[in-house]
């Protein structure tokens, strides 16, 4: 979700805010809109309808503004997050104390969740987690927010507190940073890399050499507090965007990008691949991304991917001798297939090609026969299936143990060298003839 700044380890309780709590008298609201659908939706206006003086916050208000669709729906309120539980059960929503100590609470209705944060101020930040103290004060809560456009929120009535000019940033094109860029780094190292996957889908224009300047200054406190899971999370929002290939290369000149994927990258294959078209799927753009020789399965260790998505990148990274158009005549296209298939059943045929073809620019001149190729290898009939088990040749007369496993194994590959065309009749006469010739039977 679209929130304050992530991971605060603990909170105070700052002042007197047990009871209704509308927010300093002197805060007008900068503008006012017809409130957007999202603010509608059964859940947030029931939690909004719970909490005096809450206000939607953060990428819902954000995304609304820009015409966009909204996923998220996060609320803060001048209230402490007891208090906040209070009120939002008491209203007849569920409640899950998701982040209490750092002031969050997780609110449901109708399957639909919504994320509600008290509003806070920083005591102490570390590069990366920050001890808070609840406030009142929304212009202070918006104040430790990384970026202008980040930190507008809305009633819902749709009045638009807008205190850092983020509704015109947003309109512009403009990432930037809320006050200072230094001290919104080092308050957050992540933010650095929140900046680039921010600039690939609204940014326009050259971005702002001093926020650019910041982040390479603090390219060594992110190698030395981000977690490698916090990337991983990043770059599978930043990778989907319609083209990251600019942000990656602004990403490299600053230093970012080596710090992000040491393993070694080659960003201008993903300028190349976007406009013909390869797919917004991360772990694809990824492996497309990814040096020859750089290690994916340190990479995933490192960025502790899930067993799927370690599986699917080796697959991608290094698939089984693909076809290209220059070999695609007499292919075993088939058999190509099931060996993907065995592998992991989560690559589709034609993604392997997506970097096969990264890799081969300038060799085969660029797009030709690709596409088609792609086309070639994904039929509409099931993936190629071995259709034979061990049962199969016990019936024949061959007992259990090593030598059953041996001639399964002997049979697979058979059936693969024929680009799978053998049925299963197929197979188990030629098991016979094998099992008759060496009188195993």
């Amino acid at each position: 979700m679209n929130g304050p700044v992530d991971g605060p380890v603990g909170g105070t309780v700052d002042g007197p805010v047990d009871g209704p709590v509308d927010g300093p008298v002197n805060d007008p609201p900068q503008d006012r809109i017809p409130p957007p659908a999202f603010l509608a939706e059964a859940a947030p206006a029931a939690v909004l309808a719970a909490l005096p003086g809450a206000r939607a916050v953060g990428g819902c208000v954000r995304d609304a503004l820009a015409g966009r669709p909204v996923h998220d729906v996060d609320v803060a309120a001048p209230l402490p997050p007891d208090s906040i539980a209070e009120r939002l059960r008491a209203a007849g929503l569920k409640v899950f104390e998701t982040g209490l100590a750092h002031g969050t609470v997780t609110a449901v209705l109708r399957r639909q969740p919504v994320e509600v944060t008290a509003l806070r101020r920083d005591l102490v930040t570390d590069g990366r987690h920050a001890e808070v103290a609840w406030t009142t004060d929304w212009r202070e809560d918006a104040s430790r927010r990384d970026f202008s456009f980040n930190a507008m929120s809305m009633d819902a009535e749709g009045n638009l507190w807008d205190y850092f000019d983020g509704r015109a940033d947003l309109a512009a094109g403009r990432v930037r940073f809320v006050g200072d860029a230094a001290t919104r780094l080092a308050e957050d190292y992540l933010r650095a890399l929140r900046f680039f996957r921010f600039w690939a889908r609204y940014g326009q224009g050259a971005p702002d050499p001093a926020a650019l300047a910041a982040i390479a200054d603090a390219v060594p406190g992110f190698r030395a507090r981000i977690a490698p899971e916090r990337i991983w999370m990043e770059l599978k929002r930043l990778l989907p965007a319609p083209d990251p290939s600019g942000s990656l290369a602004l990403m490299a000149a600053c230093g970012l990008l080596d710090a992000v994927l040491p393993e070694g990258t080659v960003p201008e294959r993903l300028r190349r691949m976007i406009p013909l078209g390869l797919p917004a799927d991360p772990l694809l753009r990824l492996a497309v991304l990814l040096a020859e020789d750089a290690e994916s399965g340190a990479l995933a260790t490192r960025l502790r991917l899930s067993g799927e998505e370690r599986a699917r990148l080796a697959l991608l990274h290094r698939p089984p001798d693909p076809p290209t158009p220059a070999s695609a005549a007499g292919f075993p296209l088939r058999a190509w297939r099931a060996r993907l298939h065995a592998a992991t059943h989560q690559v589709a045929p034609a993604e392997p090609l997506w970097v096969a073809q990264a890799r081969q620019w300038g060799q085969d001149g660029g797009a030709d026969g690709w596409d088609a190729l792609r086309q070639l290898v994904t039929p509409g009939d099931a993936e190629p299936e071995f259709p034979l088990l061990g049962r199969d040749l016990m019936a024949l007369g061959l007992p259990a143990g090593p030598g059953l496993g041996s001639l399964l194994g002997t049979l697979r590959a058979w059936w693969l060298a024929g680009d799978c065309q053998a049925d299963r009749d197929a197979l188990l006469a030629e098991a016979a003839r094998r099992l008759g010739k060496s009188g195993g039977a």
